[in-house]
């Protein structure tokens, strides 16, 4: 069995005992959201208010690819085996398969799947492999932003190695796994995670890591560190190396509390994985969520209800990471690529389903010949996530108001995405040549997928007739970064939307009441 099959075995023989893991959904009913400083007024707007008013502009959807920083597709330059097959087996160098993942043209995000190991190799220091400067060489030429998740444990390289460095190997006890009922299988190894050792070489790695990455532009959010295989919290159906359920739950609700402080300005995403290994994930999740982690999960045809209740019905600020390793590879000759009776792939099914629960992220995996190939052939998938995964906001109407001795513009933002803003949406009423006249944010969140929301810009009179650009901004745990509107219509070089506003005189003036 391949090492991608041996995976999804693991992950099948845990499934029945996920339907009784009892992690409960942690929707937005009880996770309120953040208050924004400098809240915009978001009606309502009565016609009392008139004392005249006009449509100025109206926009409608773009079906282009946008790239925002909070969505997209993810290209992965290494994942949990390593690069593409062509470097693995000799056949290309590393930097050329980076290359040709980077120059697809719906790839927007890199995301390099590594081990600890592969990040530090003694202590008191990181030393990244190579995947992370040649990564981080081709975002910046393409214009891409970079994602990543350590493991602490990765089944693919044991027993012959371990996820850990080897400096730790030697001072943290390392537990034979039992599997469940008895059942025959590859041997396979986990660290006490709640060693004083293993704590103390973590807390530093957290340190050193978040140090490299926290609040530097191009690094769009990182997976939290999580217990067992690959980081997804679990060991299937192996049982977990702890004394009890009590030690390991308070062991990683501490391990999510400190990376969350660590990475202050980062977006961390924790996996929704249920807990089939009894180790804490129910409280980590409600930990991660109320502390404004986004979501992830590694598969999605395959997902218990649980996971895709979770998922959906999270906070619309936060955003979804999505993947589904059983067709990585986007093989369209392999047994396992079906075609539907309504003329459906097995793929397409996968990525259309990113769609249903409203997710910002579909991740791509490592083969960019075999991506290429699978989107000229069967365009419409991903082209569908194009047009409409994440958020694609715009300034959909715009009416200019007279009201009390000024210029007011009200604008209703439309979100063609079937996702939230993962964030705050700033918006600023500007001038052609910047300046500023009026701005503000609309409350966390909003527009919500498939929604509206309206927002007043209180403008000085002496505007009218002239032009002004509204201007918008995603807000992130802190961060400013530019949105460019998601219209059909064009907008000016840095995204923003030209209005003309009609002058005092203009006959086109109406009367509210």
């Amino acid at each position: 069995m391949s090492p991608a099959g041996g995976r999804r075995a693991f992950m099948k023989a845990g499934a029945a005992l996920s339907l009784l893991s009892g992690l409960r959904a942690n929707g937005a009913d009880d996770v309120p959201a953040s208050p924004v400083a400098d809240r915009l007024d978001q009606g309502p707007f009565g016609i009392e208010q008139d004392e005249g008013w006009y449509t100025v502009a109206t926009t409608t959807p773009s079906s282009a690819p946008i790239r925002n920083f909070g969505t997209g597709l993810v290209g992965y330059t290494w994942e949990e085996n390593g690069p593409a097959l062509a470097v693995r087996r000799g056949e290309a160098r590393l930097e050329a398969a980076v290359e040709a993942l980077s120059r697809l043209p719906f790839a927007d995000v890199l995301y390099i799947r590594c081990d600890w190991r592969d990040v530090q190799s003694r202590p008191g220091r990181l030393d990244l492999a190579p995947v992370w400067a040649v990564t981080l060489d081709a975002a910046r030429r393409h214009g891409l932003r970079v994602a990543f998740r350590i493991q602490l444990s990765n089944p693919e390289i044991q027993p012959d190695a371990l996820a850990l460095p080897d400096f730790l190997q030697a001072k943290v006890p390392l537990v034979p796994l039992r599997r469940r009922a008895g059942r025959p299988g590859p041997k396979r190894v986990e660290p006490r995670y709640d060693h004083p050792e293993f704590q103390r070489a973590f807390g530093e790695l957290v340190d050193l890591l978040a140090a490299e990455t926290d609040g530097k532009e191009i690094f769009e959010f990182a997976d939290l560190m999580m217990y067992g295989f690959w980081g997804e919290g679990h060991t299937s159906d192996w049982a977990s190396p702890f004394p009890d359920r009590a030690t390991a739950e308070r062991t990683f609700v501490d391990m999510t509390r400190r990376q969350m402080a660590a990475w202050k300005r980062l977006p961390l995403a924790v996996n929704t994985q249920p807990d089939i290994s009894d180790t804490g994930n129910a409280a980590v999740l409600e930990e991660a969520i109320r502390g404004g982690c986004w979501l992830r999960s590694d598969s999605i045809i395959l997902d218990e209800p649980i996971q895709i209740e979770q998922l959906s019905g999270r906070p619309p600020w936060l955003a979804v990471v999505m993947e589904d390793g059983y067709h990585r590879h986007y093989r369209t000759d392999e047994p396992s690529f079906t075609v539907d009776a309504a003329g459906v792939s097995v793929i397409e099914h996968a990525v259309r389903h990113c769609l249903d629960l409203g997710a910002n992220y579909w991740s791509l995996w490592t083969e960019a010949e075999s991506l290429a190939r699978y989107h000229e052939r069967h365009p419409a998938g991903f082209t569908a996530l194009q047009q409409r995964m994440g958020y694609r906001v715009r300034p959909s109407w715009v009416w200019q108001r007279k009201r009390e001795g000024g210029t007011e513009l009200v604008v209703a933002f439309a979100n063609d995405g079937v996702a939230g803003v993962p964030g705050t949406l700033r918006v600023v009423a500007e001038t052609p040549d910047g300046i500023a006249q009026a701005g503000g944010s609309l409350d966390q969140g909003h527009p919500y997928g498939g929604k509206l929301r309206q927002a007043s810009f209180r403008l000085l009179r002496a505007l009218e007739g002239g032009t002004v650009r509204l201007r918008a901004e995603i807000v992130t745990k802190g961060v400013r970064r530019p949105v460019r509107w998601a219209c059909a219509q064009p907008v000016e070089a840095d995204g923003s939307l030209a209005v003309r506003l009609l002058a005092a005189d203009d006959p086109k003036w109406r009367k509210g009441i």
